[in-house]
């Protein structure tokens, strides 16, 4: 064999050295269609941006507000109840009694004393005042019961007050009252004065009767709660003179109730 055509043992044959870096450099997406070497060159991909999305936590139902929630409902549906079965036995009892209501006149006044005391200056005051009460209702009984109260003014001052008695007014009934009066005022100069001239001046004095009662009304055999019957008379009257004949020029009453 010449020099040329020498043969060189296989353990003497150089590998070629391993390359120390990746193929695919670490800015670059691999490609799903095969390898960089393969010939394919595809155009390099962005990174793709990290986001931290935010973690929400749910919070636990609130239950006292659900419990004020529910709380309301039964109450307002319960009113709502109680209301319209109100409503329906009030419609019931109208259509069945056809209530009216009661009248009220003053026919009479009579001062049996009405002295002035200037040492004391106080004005003592006695009457009886009559009063008709008239039920003009068919089936509808009417309870007066206690804690009346009467009383008669004058230019926004009481001169005397008295009670109303208990008693029941049955069907269709009319019944007239004779009720005493009595009261007395303190520093009276003025308001004498003042009354003394105007029956000098118009013969005439105005008065107030106002009437609190309370009553309970009966509808057949149906005996209602308590109510206040308010009652409220103008008079006119000619003098305020003890023992004299009084004269009623005119008279008007005007009532009401209250729960």
């Amino acid at each position: 064999m010449t020099d040329n055509q020498r043969i060189h043992p296989a353990g003497d044959i150089e590998a070629p050295p391993r390359p120390s870096a990746p193929l695919v450099p670490g800015n670059m997406a691999k490609s799903d269609h095969g390898d960089p070497n393969s010939g394919h060159h595809n155009n390099p991909l962005p990174p793709l941006p990290q986001r931290t999305l935010p973690v929400m936590h749910s919070r636990p139902p609130k239950r006292r507000r659900s419990c004020c929630c529910r709380l309301f409902c039964c109450i307002f549906t319960t009113l709502l109840i109680l209301i319209i079965a109100i409503a329906i036995t009030a419609g019931v009892l109208f259509l069945a009694f056809r209530p009216k209501i009661p009248k009220y006149s003053v026919d009479k006044l009579r001062i049996s004393e009405f002295n002035y005391s200037s040492g004391a200056n106080t004005l003592s005051v006695t009457s009886n005042v009559r009063i008709t009460a008239r039920n003009p209702n068919k089936k509808i009984g009417i309870y007066y019961e206690g804690g009346s109260h009467i009383s008669a003014w004058y230019s926004g001052t009481q001169l005397c007050e008295g009670s109303m008695i208990k008693f029941y007014q049955g069907h269709k009934n009319t019944t007239v009252l004779d009720l005493p009066l009595k009261g007395q005022i303190q520093d009276a100069s003025g308001l004498v004065g003042k009354i003394q001239q105007q029956i000098s001046d118009t013969n005439n004095i105005p008065l107030d009767i106002n009437v609190k009662q309370p009553v309970r009304v009966k509808f057949g055999k149906l005996k209602l709660f308590k109510v206040n019957f308010r009652v409220r008379c103008k008079l006119v009257v000619n003098s305020l003179s003890a023992n004299n004949d009084i004269k009623i020029s005119s008279s008007s009453c005007k009532f009401r109730f209250k729960l």
